[in-house]
């Protein structure tokens, strides 16, 4: 396959996630903000953090308050991490590797910005925020189940694949990591009725609580809650599921060029390093430590992918 074809196909996968995680982080920035009277800058600041997108939006307004971060992550076409932005970035690299797609996931994509484009031309109203949130959701979804329904198997597969799982758990560790350093107000509130209703968006927003529930029977902690979401090989959203996924989709592209490739070392180091770790060893190391680590290996192996498959070519 043609380097500049699957970086399309692998960009593509990774812009169609991230808008879906960014509608969850909204999500969860409206449902936290609830938690509190006063105006919760410190929810939405850091659902901006998370989204990886503070620098852009300290650039363009002053302070955090629910409006402005909505619009910014939503709408703003000067965040290139916003939600219409991504969109209209996938649909370019679906045009760019259209022979590459089925027909289904063609239409799906350009329908959904077709769509999104319509809806997030002007700001989003309160009211109108859960029906956009959803129509998000559904639209990242309809591509998602077409191409697993209608993809062959083979290289493209894999390379979607890999986009799909680097950027999902990317948003899993940055919603770990922003959870302790930036939404708890202060110490003496880890483990308060505060504290419990915040990890609990975090399982929102990663579309884990209910697997959660069924898992340990609404019995939650922090230290549980950063077990399920780190470590659970179950849970399709954990670090440890998408890094086997990142495993097999390497196997997959060796096994058809023939070669080992130096990103294929990197995934089963870092695949393997998790299955060796406890709960107890990441907090013992530090959960923002262990989390800065998962993201600065994650980032290198993203990295060793674009060279080893030449998408600069």
């Amino acid at each position: 396959m043609l380097g500049r074809t699957a970086s399309g196909l692998f960009w593509m996968f990774r812009q169609l996630e991230r808008s879906e995680n960014t509608a969850r982080l909204v999500e969860a920035g409206m449902r936290m903000s609830l938690t509190r009277a006063a105006a919760g800058e410190n929810e939405w600041a850091s659902i901006v953090m998370t989204a990886g997108a503070s620098d852009g939006y300290q650039q363009v307004h002053d302070g955090y308050d629910a409006d402005r971060v909505i619009d910014f992550l939503l709408c703003d076409k000067r965040n290139p991490s916003s939600v219409l932005s991504l969109f209209e970035a996938a649909r370019g690299n679906a045009r760019m590797v259209r022979t590459a797609l089925t027909r289904e996931v063609w239409e799906n994509v350009n329908e959904g910005w077709l769509a999104l484009k319509d809806t997030l031309s002007k700001p989003v109203t309160a009211s109108q925020l859960p029906d956009v949130l959803s129509l998000i959701r559904q639209r990242s979804a309809l591509v998602r189940g077409s191409w697993n329904g209608t993809a062959l198997r083979n290289d493209i597969y894999a390379f979607a694949r890999l986009g799909t799982r680097l950027e999902r758990a990317d948003n899993t560790a940055r919603i770990l990591d922003v959870k302790y350093y930036v939404l708890l107000p202060s110490v003496s509130q880890v483990g308060s009725s505060l504290d419990n209703v915040q990890w609990e968006s975090i399982l929102r927003s990663a579309s884990a609580a209910r697997s959660f529930n069924w898992l340990y029977g609404g019995e939650s902690s922090p230290s549980k809650i950063a077990e399920f979401l780190i470590l659970n090989p179950q849970m399709p959203r954990s670090l440890i599921f998408c890094s086997a996924d990142y495993v097999r989709a390497l196997d997959t592209l060796c096994t058809l060029y023939g070669e080992r490739s130096d990103s294929r070392a990197l995934a089963y180091g870092l695949h393997e390093s998790l299955e060796s770790q406890t709960i107890e060893d990441v907090f013992k190391t530090g959960l923002h430590e262990y989390l800065g680590g998962f993201m600065i290996r994650n980032n290198a192996l993203s990295r060793q992918i674009e060279t080893d498959y030449r998408f600069n070519a």
